[in-house]
């Protein structure tokens, strides 16, 4: 599977500009991080290339079709995960699977059904309401549902949301399996979870592709901008974003990166948290 997005923009019927010019390029096998602050533009452009939305200007080609042509191909080999995901409280688990199967045209799912469940962890709410499961639970829902029928193309829009710390790592893990013989776009704030398992980065502000690459790549544009100092030195500068409040024995230990940093500020190496707010605050001041 092979999505390419060329000067792809979207303004909404209020004048409101959320996308601006993009170009990009996504191709199994894949698992790329979407990262953004809220109001990025990153749930408007997972829509847009779901076909829930269709842009304003510029292009979307799957496998070298455009989108209108290759819609129902599209749809067919995808699984996806919106942020705000409805469930049918008064349906069992299965029954949703079930009933989610049927939209998706999916004939004698029941194999695909158990699969998703096992997948999901969630054998022994087979049978539950799924109004009596808790909001982890009802999240893993949302993930089998996107998992039915073995798609090509996998769109997960926070899925970690609301989930513990073990039930994430075994998500990322599963992720980064699913991911090995397909495309996986994974859109989160959770920066650990991209560290763990993506193989490539996209970053977006403001409507626009702030960088591309590698979480190596990414790091690196923070080399020199990283530093540590006690809170007790800090001077008030411009431009020196403090990210981290640590408390120590000595005193309070502080994280921060910029432009340029202090003298009082001590180099360290940079991590993909803090090469990603350096990216966000460089851009910020442009």
């Amino acid at each position: 599977m092979q999505i390419e997005l060329k000067e792809l923009s979207m303004t909404y019927p209020d004048g409101k500009q959320v996308l601006r010019h993009l170009n990009l390029s996504l191709k199994s096998p894949s698992l790329i991080g979407l990262l953004g602050p809220n109001g990025a533009g990153k749930s408007t452009l997972m829509k847009l290339m779901v076909a829930a939305l269709m842009p304003t200007d510029g292009l979307i080609l799957v496998n070298g079709q455009p989108l209108a042509k290759a819609e129902r191909m599209l749809k067919s080999n995808l699984g996806y995960l919106p942020q705000n995901f409805g469930l049918f409280d008064e349906l069992t688990v299965a029954q949703f699977l079930d009933y989610m199967a049927a939209l998706k045209g999916l004939r004698s799912p029941k194999m695909t059904i158990q699969e998703a469940i096992k997948a999901v962890n969630l054998v022994e709410k087979t049978k539950s309401k799924i109004r009596t499961l808790s909001g982890g639970q009802r999240q893993r829902v949302g993930i089998a549902q996107a998992l039915l029928g073995n798609p090509d193309f996998l769109i997960f829009d926070e899925p970690t949301v609301g989930l513990d710390p073990e039930e994430r790592i075994h998500f990322r893990n599963l992720f980064s399996r699913t991911a090995q013989d397909r495309l996986v776009l994974l859109s989160t704030h959770i920066i650990e979870d991209v560290q763990s398992i993506c193989d490539q980065i996209i970053v977006v502000n403001h409507g626009r592709v702030l960088f591309t690459g590698t979480p190596e790549e990414l790091i690196q544009t923070a080399v020199g901008h990283v530093g540590a100092f006690w809170e007790k030195d800090l001077i008030i500068e411009k431009g020196l974003h403090i990210t981290s409040r640590v408390n120590t024995r000595h005193g309070v230990r502080c994280r921060a990166v910029a432009d340029k940093l202090p003298s009082y500020v001590k180099a360290e190496e940079p991590s993909l948290e803090d090469a990603y707010i350096y990216l966000i605050s460089r851009e910020a001041v442009q």
